[in-house]
């Protein structure tokens, strides 16, 4: 699709305008509220879990964080931790992070402009989350180039378009165009104006997160002070891993957590370059990097909602280049699962891949991933719809793909209806043995819905597949995620509201400058 196609699309409005184009539109799954119907796995005993535990200890007791900022200094040393400042490092015992423990919220709410698409995010409830940071996009029309605003808006529309898609991350793609110091402004303002979900604020210092705090409440229009309390927006802090924590980060995590905003503490590791290369040892210097964030948000302010980051992987030991869909970050997502409910933390993690392409090792290696996100008791899965080469690409084709495997999980994690009816031995009694069961009452009465019903997967034979084309899933992807676009009805916005969204962006760039913000 063309830009010029894509702009009269966004300016053909509503309902009406769609049914005059006459396609049908996509068949999805409602919007609904996921929970996990089962108990997670337990990959690694209680006995290893603990393990874990006692040597991110030693870690974090031995061993230390090493901090960039004096702020966060200033914090734990008022806390009692150990606090070299020559050296930059700090170093914290058990019962500091125990005491943090015993005020942080085993779960908490997002809420978004629209009310009804409030997400709970801890316990059996399970988010997915839209692809945040690639600097390039791609898609079979137009080919890979860099991030823009154009795609990063569509790329909204698209998360608001399905329904498996529950919240925005950070900065889809980077829209490279516009300068890096206040383009969150424009990302920021996409997400209020053409979806009504919530979002990942960029934590890049502490007037990036203000920005999304503020730009949230005007859009719910409420006070900052009263979203303390019912918390809209969300962060990632990234721990650069190993063990050192920047001063950027740091007043990101601060002033999230000053306004009461969730702040999910996250290290990137990779086994054999950022962490030794076991798994046991990856996930104890990982898991020590999250409990140090996670004990700076309760220092900040008690209480204030925090979630369990994992990113563990591994890399390819002859090139060195991350991969992702392993069978050890499948057992990673599992595992931190654990550790995760072992301190009654919500839990992120992510279903990526190291594919450059969208093809079958996108496919598989995502759908490994996800299934140890999903076994893991994954309560947000960052990345989880449009990733692709190593998270440098953000892909329309793989979106589509992804809302595809993701929608085959809601239904995998629909629980069972076990009453009568739908043991139906009646149902086995009125057909003749040898017989079949096409024109039963009770296949009737269901054939609508009685099963899922893809996206993107033909289930037509060889003949009727090849005399309408030949098409393979790539290819009906592309279709797909055209038509999506076609079908996208923005969400309504309060023009008051909109406009006071413009004016704080213009003030915030005009106070911005050329600097930092």
């Amino acid at each position: 699709m063309s830009d010029a196609e894509v702009t009269s699309e966004k300016r053909t409005s509503g309902r009406r305008a769609k049914a005059s184009r006459g396609a049908a539109q996509i068949s999805q799954l409602p919007l609904r509220d996921v929970t996990i119907s089962f108990a997670p796995v337990e990959l690694a005993g209680p006995d290893q879990v603990e393990a874990i535990h006692r040597t991110s200890i030693r870690i974090l007791s031995e061993l230390g964080i090493r901090v960039m900022s004096a702020r966060v200094m200033d914090i734990f040393e008022a806390a009692g931790a150990i606090v070299e400042r020559a050296e930059k490092t700090i170093r914290i015992d058990e019962s500091l992070v125990a005491e943090a423990l015993k005020t942080t919220p085993p779960s908490f709410t997002l809420t978004s402009r629209n009310p009804a698409k409030r997400l709970t995010i801890g316990g059996r409830h399970m988010a997915f989350g839209l692809v945040a940071g690639p600097p390039n996009v791609h898609d079979c029309v137009n080919g890979r180039r860099s991030g823009n605003l154009k795609d990063y808006e569509n790329f909204i529309r698209l998360a608001h378009h399905f329904n498996a898609i529950h919240i925005i991350g950070n900065q889809v793609t980077a829209p490279q165009e516009l300068p890096a110091n206040n383009r969150h402004l424009d990302t920021y303002r996409a997400n209020l104006t053409l979806s009504d979900l919530s979002f990942h604020c960029t934590a890049i210092g502490g007037g990036r997160a203000m920005d999304g705090i503020n730009m949230m409440a005007i859009a719910r229009g409420i006070s900052v002070e009263e979203m303390a309390k019912d918390p809209g927006v969300i962060t990632i802090i990234s721990v650069n891993s190993p063990r050192l924590f920047d001063d950027a980060m740091a007043e990101g995590l601060i002033a999230m957590a000053e306004h009461g905003q969730p702040v999910t503490i996250t290290p990137f590791t990779l086994m054999g370059a950022m962490t030794p290369v076991t798994l046991p040892a990856a996930l104890a210097q990982q898991n020590a990097e999250a409990l140090f964030g996670i004990v700076l948000t309760q220092l900040v302010k008690p209480g204030a909602p925090v979630m369990y980051g994992a990113f563990t992987s591994n890399v390819d030991m002859r090139s060195g280049a991350p991969a992702f869909g392993t069978p050890e970050n499948t057992k990673a997502n599992i595992i931190s699962g654990q550790l995760a409910r072992r301190y009654r933390l919500p839990y992120r993690t992510s279903n990526t891949n190291a594919s450059n392409t969208v093809d079958l090792q996108a496919a598989y290696e995502t759908g490994m991933a996800t299934w140890g996100a999903v076994l893991g008791g994954g309560n947000m899965i960052y990345h989880a719809a449009g990733w692709l080469e190593g998270g440098l690409t953000a892909s329309y084709e793989k979106l589509v793909l992804d809302v595809e495997i993701l929608q085959n999980m809601m239904e995998i994690l629909r629980p069972i209806d076990f009453s009568e009816d739908e043991l139906g031995f009646d149902a086995i009694a009125s057909v003749p043995t040898g017989g079949h069961f096409f024109g039963a009452a009770h296949t009737l009465a269901r054939y609508e819905n009685a099963f899922y019903r893809p996206i993107l997967s033909d289930w037509t034979n060889y003949g009727a597949w090849e005399a309408a084309g030949a098409k393979d899933a790539l290819t009906r992807a592309t279709a797909v995620w055209q038509q999506a676009l076609r079908d996208y009805d923005e969400p309504a916005l309060d023009p008051a509201i909109r406009e006071e969204l413009d004016a704080y962006v213009a003030r915030r760039k005009q106070e911005i400058g050329d600097g930092e913000p």
